[in-house]
């Protein structure tokens, strides 16, 4: 659902969440891309950070050089901007690239050795491992945006097929690359963490980096899909990132 009028809710005394609807939605995304698109281009005093999540934008600011009111008028004033061109970007299109229409492709391994818990979630979903990887394999994705922990990808586009709940109680760590799927969302995981999600594949591609810059490889508001490869490709390619070489190509849409 997407709000008449953005919600402004305070986050202490030096941080303002602009919030546009109440779900993971492409059309939303896209208006806070959007307005993070415009704060970036402003350079506006006493804006420290912006942070871009499914629906919301929070901005980090400093109150001694902008008010709130200030920086909440400077918003309002641009509404009517950044409404028109969300709608027309082709983000505001589930799956579209907000840049030209590319998308990133992603080696993705679903051989059951590697990908921890297919075969779990493969019987949740009544599919078994091989219709399960050809499922994922066949969406476009979003990247709607990075959270939890440094990298993590959060992604839309599952097919509805692959709508799983989350775990109740969260499984061990995820290894490194780790494709995941839960609460109707796929994710890629970039370094080792508990989650409540289902390792359905991994990606030997590292789409955060600090050696690299920028550090993310895919930004907000990109489309991506995954190639499936089976283990031994996965080994090596695997090998090749880990000395820093890029494995995701970008090809444009058919």
């Amino acid at each position: 659902m997407r709000y008449d009028r953005p919600r402004f809710l305070d986050q202490g005394e030096a941080a303002l969440t602009v919030e546009f609807g109440d779900a993971v939605d492409a059309e939303l995304n896209a208006l806070v891309l959007a307005l993070d698109g415009a704060f970036l281009q402003e350079g506006l005093q006493g804006v420290r950070e912006t942070t871009p999540t499914y629906r919301s934008l929070l901005v980090h600011y400093e109150p001694l050089e902008m008010s709130r009111q200030a920086l909440i008028g400077w918003i309002e004033q641009r509404l009517p901007v950044i409404a028109s061109e969300a709608k027309q970007s082709r983000a505001a299109v589930a799956g579209a690239s907000r840049n030209d229409g590319g998308v990133w492709v992603i080696p993705c391994c679903y051989d059951p050795e590697i990908a921890e818990d297919i075969k779990e979630a493969g019987s949740i979903l009544g599919l078994s491992p091989s219709s399960l990887a050809e499922a994922h394999a066949a969406a476009d994705y979003r990247a709607f945006m990075y959270g939890f922990a440094p990298g993590w990808c959060y992604l839309g586009g599952l097919p509805e097929a692959l709508a799983i709940p989350r775990r109740l109680a969260p499984r061990g760590l995820t290894p490194e690359g780790a494709v995941l799927i839960g609460g109707g969302l796929s994710l890629v995981a970039t370094n080792p963490m508990p989650t409540g999600w289902y390792i359905i594949g991994r990606t030997p591609e590292r789409l955060f980096s600090l050696t690299r810059e920028p550090p993310f490889l895919i930004a907000p508001g990109e489309a991506l899909r995954f190639e499936p490869i089976d283990a031994e490709t996965f080994a090596a390619l695997d090998a090749r990132a880990a000395k820093g070489e890029i494995l995701a190509r970008r090809e444009e849409r058919a």
